[in-house]
């Protein structure tokens, strides 16, 4: 009996637990809410295995109760029958016959007493037995809505925590980007590039200059060779080089043209 009575306190406290408090007080909700399935499971056999027990015990005081009520019937039916049949004796003389049917007809009567009286002390039993069968019903139908909450609510659980583990890998995802700054690395990659490019260009212009330096040279040069020319002229005893009058073309772009015997 103490077995069954811890049976139903924990039904009763089972089908009255806050699962949002328990949750909400729990460390790791999910684990929390597998050891609270797997408890629920465990005491719904229990509780099933109990009460199926008592459902069993009311019954056979039920049987129990109908047998001692038809007992009673019987009994009162056989002891109608014996009095009838004393009187039948009496009424034609025999006497002794009617007292023994007389007889027979009060201990039917006592055993008439004898089973309603079994069956009245029964009834309180019996309705008192029902009463718990129906409330342990009750508390196992609730135990078994608990559980599918508890059911329920832990897919809903799992359901919200792969969602915001994929939340979370995307913020992170999303976090490194930021870090990484795309357009920054392309502001660098550009810069990198405008540098090369301008060395290009300046070895441009250091090669163009070097060429304008090979131009020069090669004036400087010219000049060299004339006045060389000239100063072996001069050793070799002839004339120094004079440069060209300039061609009439010139002097007749210079100046109005001239005319011997005439005057200005």
């Amino acid at each position: 009996m103490t077995a069954k009575q811890s049976i139903f306190g924990r039904i009763a406290q089972l089908t009255k637990a806050n699962i949002n408090a328990l949750l909400d007080s729990a460390e790791d909700p999910q684990k929390m809410l597998d050891q609270m399935v797997r408890d629920y499971t465990n005491s719904i056999a229990d509780a099933e295995s109990a009460i199926a027990e008592t459902i069993g015990n009311l019954r056979l005081l039920e049987q129990d109760h109908k047998e001692d009520v038809e007992a009673a019937a019987e009994w009162g039916a056989k002891a109608l029958a014996a009095s009838r049949k004393a009187d039948e004796y009496r009424a034609a003389g025999n006497g002794s016959d009617a007292d023994k049917f007389d007889n027979l007809a009060k201990v039917a009567l006592q055993r008439q007493i004898g089973s309603e009286g079994e069956a009245k002390q029964a009834e309180p039993q019996i309705a008192s037995q029902t009463k718990v069968v129906d409330q342990l019903k009750n508390g196992l139908n609730g135990m078994k809505q608990k559980l599918e909450q508890l059911k329920s609510k832990r897919s809903e659980l799992v359901a919200r925590s792969k969602t915001a583990e994929a939340q979370k890998k995307v913020n992170d995802a999303v976090g490194s980007i930021d870090l990484l700054d795309p357009t920054s690395e392309l502001s660098r990659y550009e810069d990198k590039i405008r540098r090369e490019e301008a060395k290009v260009l300046g070895q441009s212009e250091l090669a163009a200059s070097s060429l304008d330096n090979q131009f020069k040279d090669l004036e400087d040069l010219g000049e060299l060779t004339e006045v060389e020319a000239r100063l072996a002229a001069l050793k070799g005893g002839g004339a120094p080089a004079v440069a060209q009058a300039p061609a009439a073309s010139a002097i007749e772009a210079s100046g109005p043209e001239y005319t011997p015997g005439t005057t200005n």
